[in-house]
């Protein structure tokens, strides 16, 4: 099977690389190195083949869609940024993008996609309260924000909420420039799926961690941006009060996940688009994470700052379980053993 990776020079793409390369298949790699990503050119695996382009170059991209069988979309921007002047960045790399490779995907007569989604188009995760069952609060004042109180309440009654897993039926409700723009890939992947009569995957990353993430980028996840403090020699900087609860998720799983996809998308029916959580199934809180590899690396102990950043949500924690339902796809990298040896790896740029 010949697939196209774009962004398949980059930290959750160079794996899926890897892993097809692994099971026997032919990936094509299509990549812009954009300095957001990459602070010097990676080394691409052997055996597979090197597109230098960027996604919204149609030329080139129809031209490496020659004899493709799935096209793994992972090329994007990431991240909150730096502030919402970087919108038009995302939304032309992220958006645009897309729909230049989905119209030469129609154009080509490639009908099968598997994207790189994630978590953040549901804005916050799941919440139930004790008198008015499952509730979805808006985004966090800043005032309360200010005042140290991080937890939503709920909108009804101001009661305490307890946090859940978010199944992929919830509504959407994207918090910040990169979470709409990866919720309109998907009604882009959507749209083309339903034109042409293509099969459309999104994959929906929850926090993704591992070997090869960028180091020193302000577009990087949280895990990096501790990773890379502890590699400097300081504390990983915590915000809010490190209560935050997230889904930390190997990359190597998810780059089992996608290839599997890969494997098995031409036997789903034409005109089919599915969104699939992709977690560990662990939910953890950021400061647990930051303790974890502070011990790990032998590093000075993180500093909770109480400070916050609009556009962040509280809690969002994975229910995979339609995945491994469908797919048979399991995570199977712990969080111990994981950040254990995330402390240990090397970061993108070291």
């Amino acid at each position: 099977m010949r697939v196209l990776v774009t962004g398949g020079a980059g930290f959750i793409g160079s794996h899926i690389v890897e892993e097809l390369g692994a099971r026997g298949h032919e990936p094509v790699v299509l990549d812009a190195l954009l300095p957001t990503a990459h602070q010097q050119a990676p080394a691409v695996p052997d055996g597979a083949e090197w597109v230098p382009c960027d996604v919204r170059d149609p030329d080139t991209v129809t031209r490496a869609l020659a004899g493709v069988d799935v096209v793994c979309h992972q090329a994007a921007m990431v991240g909150l940024g730096k502030d919402f002047a970087d919108a038009p960045a995302y939304v032309a790399c992220n958006d645009l993008g897309t729909a230049v490779l989905l119209a030469a995907m129609a154009e080509a007569g490639v009908r099968d996609l598997v994207l790189a989604g994630s978590m953040v188009v549901y804005g916050e995760g799941r919440y139930d309260c004790v008198r008015h069952g499952q509730v979805r609060p808006g985004p966090r004042a800043v005032s309360d924000l200010e005042a140290g109180r991080f937890e939503p309440l709920c909108p009804r009654c101001g009661a305490e909420l307890e946090p859940g897993l978010v199944g992929e039926d919830a509504p959407a409700d994207p918090r910040n420039v990169y979470a709409a723009t990866k919720l309109a890939q998907e009604l882009l992947a959507a749209s083309w799926a339903r034109a042409v009569g293509g099969r459309a995957v999104s994959l929906r990353y929850h926090n993704v961690y591992g070997p090869r993430m960028p180091r020193d980028t302000p577009y990087a996840g949280v895990a990096s941006l501790f990773r890379s403090a502890l590699a400097r020699g300081e504390a990983p900087v915590v915000f809010e009060d490190g209560g935050q609860r997230r889904d930390f998720v190997h990359v190597h799983d998810v780059a089992t996940a996608n290839t599997l996809v890969a494997e098995t998308i031409a036997g789903r029916p034409p005109g089919a688009f599915t969104a699939y959580n992709t977690g560990s199934g662990e939910p953890h809180t950021v400061g647990e994470m930051a303790r974890a590899l502070a011990a790990a690396h032998d590093g000075p102990r993180p500093t909770v700052t109480g400070d916050f950043r609009l556009g962040d949500v509280r809690h969002i924690t994975a229910d995979s379980r339609r995945l491994i339902a469908e797919t048979g796809w399991k995570p199977e990298t712990g969080f111990a053993e994981g950040m254990a040896e995330f402390a240990r790896s090397g970061l993108r740029g070291e």
